[in-house]
């Protein structure tokens, strides 16, 4: 009995399961103000940073560009997200158990589709907070807006910024990898039979 497409979904649910222990995403800036930098964590569930007062040393930056403080209990994301992780992970350790290849193909889209509006929804958020800025602010440069990068990095006047995946992100890509070897191995069953 070929149990690798098991296995690839146990594999599966436990990189989902990295997204509850590790940051999804962080976001490193660094200013004048901090020459040791600040370093922002997102996660699943909330946003912190290498120190208890990294959020609001952020704050205070974005205070004096007119941007919105980020404050975690105004994204419903927070609340929303670890459900939909769990979701994924007990279906992975179902299909664990049960492993068709429509329903690895169809958990496989899904987690794509949620991964996709994952993303584009930080983006969202990065150009609001970028673009909605205080016209009260102490710095005001006409015509200039602050929309960090989503991936990579960004010269934002004196500061500079940085934003990449961590490894509770990485996770969800691994478990895509694992989901598609997954499916690979039953479609490759499948073929095999036929051939007999």
């Amino acid at each position: 009995m070929n149990r690798l497409p098991s296995i690839f979904m146990i594999l599966a649910a436990a990189s989902l399961s990295l997204l509850f222990f590790f940051p999804m995403w962080k976001i490193y800036l660094d200013a004048p103000q901090y020459p040791e930098g600040l370093e922002m964590h997102i996660w699943i569930n909330k946003i912190g940073g290498d120190s208890e007062f990294t959020l609001q040393n952020f704050n205070i930056l974005n205070h004096y560009i007119g941007m919105a403080p980020i404050d975690a209990n105004s994204f419903k994301e927070l609340e929303i997200m670890p459900l939909f992780a769990f979701g994924f992970i007990g279906t992975a350790l179902l299909l664990a158990l049960f492993p068709k290849r429509g329903l690895i193909m169809t958990w496989l889209v899904l987690l794509a589709l949620a991964g996709i509006a994952g993303i584009s929804d930080f983006y969202l958020w990065l150009v609001k907070f970028g673009t909605d800025l205080d016209p009260s602010a102490p710095i005001k440069v006409p015509g200039m807006t602050y929309i960090p990068p989503l991936i990579g990095s960004k010269q934002l006047l004196n500061f500079h910024a940085f934003s990449f995946p961590s490894i509770g992100g990485a996770g969800i890509g691994l478990a895509m990898l694992f989901g598609a070897l997954a499916f690979w191995k039953t479609y490759a069953k499948k073929i095999k039979k036929e051939e007999i």
